[in-house]
């Protein structure tokens, strides 16, 4: 009786294990505020990771699609009930996460006889003003972060810490122009996903990891120069699709969720990057 306790522990740390594994080969998705609103963005291989969720809130997943879309359409079902029940205001990130995404998520995590989610997610919510936007997200075990000005997902928090000192390291794009962020998140991604490919290809000097990271007195490796970002990304693209969606502050009706068609995303693109499959 008394060993109980220890084998559910142990199970834990070994779906804690399962799980890390099942991400190493997902793509990363970064998030930033730029100066007209909110800039999401991934790649993907066909299956879409980036959705809108209700009028000024956009979702972003890294995991297994099928559980990634179990959990955006019980996020969906929450915002248009709170929306209809109560008023379109009442509907927030904030809300959704803490009453909607995690404690599902951690119920599926710690009841060892059933299956967790493969799933990561990331919501970003557009606020009326730019010190209002936020950014969450929520891992595998039911944790969940706040953030303001960048979010991302990866693999491991040691990427994830890489990603968020590079964003640190980029003064000022909170007042960015769209084609400057999309270079910024194009960057950002590239750091997480050359991190996850092959960590040696992102060892450098070391600088301060930002206050977000989960340690925040580690040494995170000084990235590769843009144009070696840059190329990673190029090359990714070459198999993979750019996925890039907005939040705009200012833009027209209730619903401030846009998509780029791919002909928006490629004049976007850095020449760097931009060539005839890069769309």
């Amino acid at each position: 009786m008394y060993e109980e306790p220890y084998r559910w522990v142990e199970a834990v740390g070994n779906r804690r294990q399962y799980l890390d594994e099942q991400f190493t080969k997902g793509a990363p998705v970064v998030a930033l505020a730029y100066a007209d609103g909110i800039l999401m963005l991934t790649v993907s291989r066909g299956t879409p990771k980036l959705y809108e969720i209700y009028d000024r809130i956009a979702l972003g997943g890294m995991g297994h699609p099928a559980d990634l879309e179990k959990l955006r359409f019980s996020l969906l079902e929450m915002a248009h009930v709170e929306g209809f029940n109560r008023s379109p205001s009442d509907v927030t990130g904030a809300r959704l996460m803490k009453y909607g995404l995690a404690p599902t998520i951690k119920q599926a995590f710690e009841e060892i006889y059933k299956a967790p989610f493969i799933a990561k997610i990331l919501l970003a919510e557009l606020g009326v003003k730019s010190e209002r936007d936020l950014f969450l997200t929520i891992n595998y075990d039911g944790t969940f972060e706040e953030s303001r000005r960048w979010a991302a997902l990866s693999a491991t928090t040691s990427v994830q810490a890489r990603v968020g000192a590079y964003f640190e390291s980029q003064p000022g794009f909170a007042q960015a122009s769209l084609g400057q962020a999309v270079e910024i998140a194009l960057c950002a991604w590239a750091v997480g996903s050359l991190a996850q490919v092959s960590p040696a290809a992102t060892e450098g000097e070391s600088l301060s990891a930002p206050a977000s990271a989960t340690q925040p007195d580690q040494a995170i490796a000084v990235p590769p120069d843009k144009a070696v970002l840059l190329g990673h990304v190029r090359q990714t693209v070459q198999e993979k699709s750019l996925e890039c969606i907005l939040l705009e502050r200012n833009g027209p009706g209730s619903s401030k969720y846009r998509a780029l068609r791919p002909d928006e995303l490629g004049a976007l693109l850095p020449s760097a990057v931009n060539g005839p499959k890069a769309t």
